[in-house]
């Protein structure tokens, strides 16, 4: 039997913690920064996690 594909795109996006969580990167810091204000893009730049409405599918693509 053949090996299962992981999604290239989730592979690229999504990152495993050592606690089996999934880390994820904010969405809104990549384009149109100059109005944006600089607390919310000093926000931005950290990484969070994935919610746990969206863990399911996250497992999924990455074969988890």
């Amino acid at each position: 039997m053949p090996k299962q594909k992981v999604k290239s795109a989730a592979k690229k996006r999504f990152k495993l913690t050592g606690t089996g969580k999934i880390k994820r990167k904010n969405a809104y810091k990549s384009h149109i920064l100059t109005k944006k204000e600089t607390k919310q893009k000093r926000r931005l730049t950290h990484a969070s996690l994935v919610s746990k409405a969206d863990m399911g599918n996250v497992k999924d693509m990455l074969k988890i």
